[in-house]
């Protein structure tokens, strides 16, 4: 006989089981068991993995015996179970506690109808009965019960908690009940978990040793059979401290706490040795667990798509003959399945459906008559979307976005490879023509591969919980669902984690994971593998092959990332190998358990996108749970599986995205309809205007969607983008990896590098981007054009070389070299065209979804060039409460001379608003520490009674909702200031010496308590009952600008009237060439290129931190500020001694320094191929009050001779004489008549060059430049 566990938990008992699923399937196999069960607490989360898990290991088992004939393949069968909580029985209609106490029981499916029971009975117990735990009652389980085995469970099972108790009437009254419902798959169960290590739960051995006598006569005298399990929690006996760990998560407790909840470190994967060894007068015990297992068929849960039927309008259906025969071509490609089955007249009716929406749209977007290339590309996408069967998820689709769209809900012009669909373009779920810019439907959908399509959608942000309710309320709740996510323990939580119930302190927590680095290793390729894919090797490389590990390495080739793991950390992190080989023993034991718990599963979660759509009720189809969606905080339905399987067991999964784009654009038109009364539609803006382009070219892109990077605008400002096809190959080149190829593709742009094609069949596709591979599209169209590659081939291509499937690609280059030379192409270029496809193909990109993102991008930029106030305006209420992307806002607002006004109580509302000059109004919501509720009041009594005609007006109609608090935050940020009344007045004396800010507000009450009191008085008037107003004290001198501006800051989070930089304008835009807020991307965008760059800021200091290294040495920390943000400087050694002086409170500096490594690497560092850290150094630093005189040699003016009046030349020589210095002053002379032009140098006057003088000749209509050094 042989012996299978049938109680088994893995890490989807969340914080209770330890062990992953492909270890348990080795392990049993390793131990000659033929099957194993999994029966996770209450959920079937793990339970697609587990058929992955058992798929995978046959494969493997497969793959061995192909290598060496001789190797028997093992083969282990899955048994799909659950620990079930079930009570006596309770009413569904409340979360009641009546019958609140449940019983553990396990089952497992026999079959597929087993299997979907269980899924039922799993389902309702979190839908209907979850209480603390998913429970389900006797009533439930007698009406989802067939099919299934059953069995008594642990201690915590009905018959054993009776027995515990003392009621063994009421232990026989359960085992009767569930014998007559289940019959002879009904099992007691029993376990044995001896320890006699001191603390552990030596009580349960006595339990379980007491319940076991009394099940095994209990089991003789009732006729039902008994199974020996061991309630499985981790993998190896060795395991049981790491899962005590483990515990202490879950529980929240120290391991050193002796009250503490325990395992008995028993519950681990037993051989059939131990096990009978455990029950040596039950020998049956052990065998009926086979009897079991032979009772389980084989048995598969993925499934064929089950796609839910779209309900045709009636008038269709009227006259549905004539459409079934006026399309009858394109539905017999469909009419059966790939089996041969016929798909039935619902299908043939919903291919009709569609290809009339298809056609009627085609009117729409081309015109009465369609063309041979647009008539032939939906022909072609219709029979392959009939042919694939997917006819009713075109027509979902199309239903929900036209509904959103007719409800005023933003759409994006389309995502991914959808957008190379006429067919969708058709049917308004895309907004771009796939035909025009050569997109590819085979992209989408590949007429040689069934696959489900997959059209993710995005909404503007308020927008996307509208249409999720639609298709609730569509389809009914039962039939949509949301996606669960797993979260699990990563390197630096599993470090923290057992650091802290192991009561390390939190200071050797963190040093422990500071060395834990947060992206991927790069490793060295293996020589090997560069080999085996054909990749040459330069003289240079050949020398540098390295050995490590057994293995050959090349040094600086690199390997794909590998993940941070704690194991790859001991690999390549010397530091933390030191500590775990040599460290202090609490830190090796804490790295040692998190290297055991790293990767289990910690939480759930809802995904934030994904949606299920199913035909029917969803759990005829997958098991699910419930959560609480956080953006509406509805109970909502969420599947147990996880994204990857969905589709695998036949749901629909699609995408609604939130893109906070759309709605700025939504809220950007809204506002210019609002201030100037236009209705503008985005969607029919002119590609070729140049505003936008010149916007582009100036890299004046801050808030345009995709294109606000520094490094993304600093080329921009070098390709001098001048069409829509430019801004397509940016959005697609700008990413990690084809980035390389931006200077080529820039340099052919203008002309400095040749344009070039391998073969003149290419440049028909080639030609957009110059010659450059940027898309995916692009060698899948060169592949069929060179080599006569199907469409379907040329996307496997495609997919083959992103991936680098070695095998795939093997057969297909020799199909393409074979291909090139019957079109008559020499093989030489056929070779270098293949070999350099496979070094780039990796890095391609969809070219799909770049045209709808570069659209997205060109209408945020179209409404930035034609309307900056109103689209700045959306973008700062569309950040409210981030208050650092509001600083970056405003600075370019200021860029772009757009004024920004500060909040005022009859101008503003909640959001940003433009007013009628043009002038952005502060939104009374970007307040720091405003509340909304009185916002919204504010905003509803000045548009039910008008504006407010005073202070003491703005008070009193208020009615006591503006406290003290919210007064004094109003005044602080200028709200008041219309009202003609300074600042500080409200914080002088009156004359009872009580503040005028506190008067105030004591009036406030007061006057709202004489309105409550006059409604209930009998008598007097009104007059006499009101309080007096407090008298405003008058002004003693002028305002302090610099404490407004403080308070503005302290109240706000930032400056609002005014800037301390303002004085500095002019130093400020000609010499520092990076802003604040930018210069931690630059930092990023360096060390992922690893490149050196020379930065130039300038700002002002906030705050500096004086401290000691640990080794007592002198640094400092300082923060620096300007109009877009702040950036903390680390200065140590010589840098904090030089620059310290400079590093005063409120001081304007100008800082040069240089991005660069922060260390140098160890060789070993280098061959283990780790890429450097990158920071901002400081390498010179001036008051910037100064930095003209050091940095000008010079300063010109341009001057026309119309403007030589004697009244200019008088107010010219002042304004010079009045900002004397040390620059030389040149002077440009025009005379449009003779167009004659001079230069010369004054040699009477030099200028100190300041923001003012700068202004001041503006103001005389005098342009300036500076020359620099």
């Amino acid at each position: 006989m042989a012996f299978v566990h049938l109680h088994v938990h893995t890490q989807y008992s969340i914080l209770d089981g330890l062990t992953s699923i492909p270890k348990l399937i080795a392990r049993v196999a390793d131990l000659g068991m033929p099957g194993v069960a999994v029966t996770d607490h209450g959920y079937m989360y793990g339970i697609k993995e587990f058929f992955k898990g058992i798929k995978d290991f046959r494969k493997m088992e497969r793959e061995k015996q192909e290598k060496d004939p001789s190797y028997l393949p093992r083969s282990v069968k899955p048994i799909v179970g659950c620990e079930v909580y079930v009570t006596r029985g309770f009413d569904r209609t409340i979360k009641d506690t009546a019958h609140s106490k449940y019983y553990h029981l396990i089952l497992l499916a026999k079959n597929y109808n087993g299997y979907r029971n269980l899924m039922k009975l799993v389902s309702l117990g979190q839908i209907e009965g979850f209480y603390y735990k998913p429970r389900i009652d006797r009533e439930i389980l007698e009406k989802y019960h067939g099919d299934l085995i059953a069995s008594s469970a642990c201690l915590a099972g009905d018959p054993a908690q009776h027995i515990l108790a003392g009621d063994i009437e009421g232990a026989e009254e359960s085992i009767e009940w569930y014998k007559n419902l289940f019959g002879e798959d009904y099992y007691l169960e029993v376990m044995l978990h001896k320890t006699e290590i001191p603390g552990l739960s030596l009580e349960v051995y006595d339990d379980q040793r007491k319940v076991n006598a009394a099940l095994f006569d209990l089991a003789a005298k009732h006729q039902v059979k008994v199974i020996a399990t061991n309630d499985s929690h981790f993998l190896m006996k060795e395991d049981g401290p790491a899962h005590d760990r483990l515990i202490c998560l879950n529980t929240n407790a120290d391991i050193n706490d002796p009250k503490r909840l325990r395992y008995t470190q028993q519950e681990y994967i037993k051989s059939e040795e131990e096990m009978r060894a455990l029950f040596p007068d039950h020998p049956e015990a052990i065998d009926n667990t086979m009897e079991i297992f032979d009772k389980v068929e084989e048995y598969e849960i993925d499934r064929s798509h089950v796609l839910p039927r779209f309900e045709i309008t009636p008038s269709f259906l009227a006259d549905i003959d004539t459409y079934l025969d006026r399309y009858k071509e394109i539905i017999d490609r469909g009419r059966n399945d790939e089996n041969g089955k016929p798909r039935g007249e619902d299908f043939c009716q919903s291919v009709a459906y569609l290809c009339h929406l298809t056609y009627e749209g085609a009117k729409l977007r081309y015109g009465e008559t369609l063309t041979a290339e647009q008539a032939e590309r939906l022909d072609f996408e219709l029979k392959t979307i009939s042919s694939m069967g997917y006819p009713d998820y075109f027509l979902i689709v199309q239903d929900f976005i036209n509904w959103a769209k007719n409800q005023g809900i933003s759409v994006g012009p389309g995502r991914g490879s959808a957008a190379g669909s006429a067919v969708a373009y058709c049917l308004r779920i895309t907004n771009l023509d796939p035909i025009k810019y050569d997109l590819l439907f085979e992209r989408f959908l590949n007429p040689d591969r069934i696959s489900m399509p997959d059209i993710d959608v995005d909404f503007d942000d308020d927008g996307r919980y509208r249409v999720i309710q639609y298709v609730q309320d569509r389809y009914g709740v039962d039939q949509v669902s949301h996606v669960i996510t797993f979260g699990t323990m990563a390197a630096k939580l599993a470090i923290k984690d057992v650091a802290r119930i192991s009561q390390l302190s939190l200071d050797e927590s963190n040093r422990l994971s500071k060395m834990i680095p947060d992206r991927a290793f790069l490793i060295q390729e293996p020589y090997e593998r560069l080999w085996k894919e054909g990749q040459e090797l330069d003289a240079d490389k050949r020398e540098r092959i390295l050995e490590r590990d057994g293995r050959k390495f090349v040094a600086g080739v690199e390997d794909k990332d590998y993940k941070v793991t704690l194991e790859n950390c001991l690999k390549f992190v010397p530091e933390f190998r030191k500590e775990y080989e040599q460290g202090d023993p609490l830190v090796r034991e804490v790295i040692e358990y998190a290297l055991k718990l790293e990767g289990s599963i910690r939480q759930v979660g809802i995904h934030a996108c994904a949606m299920i759509i199913g035909r029917g009720n969803l759990t005829d189809y997958i098991p699910v749970t419930t959560g609480t969606d956080k953006a509406t905080g509805q109970e909502v339905w969420v599947s147990q599986y996880e994204g990857s399987y969905i589709e695998e067991v036949g749901m629909l999964k699609m995408d609604f995205l939130g893109l906070r784009t759309l709605s700025i654009i939504k809220e950007c038109l809204a506002d210019i309809k609002q201030a100037r009364g236009k209705d503008i539609d985005i969607e029919k803006i002119p590609l070729d205007d140049p505003a936008v382009y010149e916007l582009y070219s100036r890299g004046d892109t801050k808030s345009v969607f995709q294109f606000e990077s520094q490094g993304m605008i600093e080329w921009l400002i070098k390709l001098q983008p001048q069409r829509f096809e430019d801004l397509i190959a940016m959005n697609a080149l700008y990413r990690p990896g084809p980035m390389d190829y931006i200077p080529s593709f820039v340099a052919r742009k203008r002309g400095d590098e040749e344009i070039s094609y391998d073969l003149p069949d290419m440049e028909e596709y080639l030609r957009e981007t110059y010659g450059v591979t940027v898309y995916q599209e692009q060698v899948m169209r060169i592949s069929q054009k060179v080599a006569g590659f199907s469409r379907g081939k040329a996307d496997k291509l495609r997919k083959a070389m992103g991936k680098k499937k070695i095998d795939i690609l093997q057969s297909l280059h020799d199909e393409f070299i074979q291909g090139g030379l019957s079109n008559s192409h020499p093989l030489e270029m056929l070779n270098k065209i293949w070999k350099d496809w496979l070094a780039f193909a990796k890095y391609a990109f969809n070219k799909s979804h770049s045209t709808c993102y570069a659209w997205v991008s060109y209408q945020t930029a179209w409404l930035k060039a034609h309307y900056p106030a109103e689209f700045q305006a959306a973008n700062l209420s569309q950040n409210l409460g981030n208050m650092d992307e509001i600083k970056a806002i405003m600075a370019d607002c200021k860029k772009g001379k757009i004024k920004v006004l500060n909040p005022d109580v009859n101008e503003s509302n909640a959001r940003f608003t433009v007013n009628k000059e043009g002038n952005i109004r502060f939104g009374l919501g970007g307040i720091k520490g405003f509340g909304s509720n009185i916002v919204d009041e504010i905003v509803a009594e000045r548009e039910s009674g008008g504006p407010f005609t005073d202070l003491f007006d703005f008070v009193e109609r208020m009615d006591g909702k503006v406290n003290r608090k919210s007064l004094e935050i109003l005044v602080g940020c200028g709200a008041f200031d219309s009202f003609g009344i300074q600042r500080s007045q409200f914080f002088l004396p009156c004359g009872n010496g009580e503040l005028f800010i506190d008067e105030l507000s004591n009036y406030a009450v007061a006057f709202s308590k004489s309105n409550e009191d006059f409604e209930f008085s009998l008598f007097g008037g009104m007059e006499e009952m009101k309080p007096v107003r407090p008298v405003l004290p008058a002004m003693r001198g002028e305002e302090n600008v610099l404490e407004l501006l403080q308070k503005e800051k302290e109240l706000v989070g930032m400056y609002l009237s005014s800037h301390p930089l303002d004085r500095y304008q002019f130093e400020m835009e000609c010499f520092a060439n990076c802003e604040v807020a930018q210069l931690q991307t630059l930092v990023s965008e360096c060390e992922n290129r690893q490149q050196r760059k020379k930065v130039c800021i300038a700002g002002i200091i906030t705050e500096t931190k004086n401290l000691l290294t640990k080794t007592g040495k002198p640094f400092s920390k300082t923060t620096l500020e300007d109009y877009s943000g702040t950036y903390e400087l680390a200065l140590f050694g010589s840098d904090h001694q030089t620059f310290m002086g400079f590093l005063q409170p409120h001081a304007a500096v100008f800082i040069e320094g240089e991005i660069d490594q922060k260390w140098r690497l160890r060789p070993e560092e280098v061959r283990q191929g780790k890429k450097p850290s990158y920071g901002f150094r400081v390498k010179n630093m001036t008051l910037l009050g100064n930095v003209s005189e050091t940095l000008l040699k010079g300063f010109s003016i341009s001057l026309t001779t119309p403007m030589l009046t004697a009244d200019f030349r008088k107010k010219l020589v002042a304004l010079v004489k009045a900002n004397a210095g040390n620059i030389p002053l040149k002077m440009f002379l025009y005379d449009p008549q003779t167009k004659y032009s001079i230069e010369f140098r004054s040699t009477k006057f030099q200028v100190a060059v300041t923001t003012d003088f700068v202004d001041a000749l503006k103001a005389i209509g005098v342009t300036s430049a500076p020359i620099l050094k």
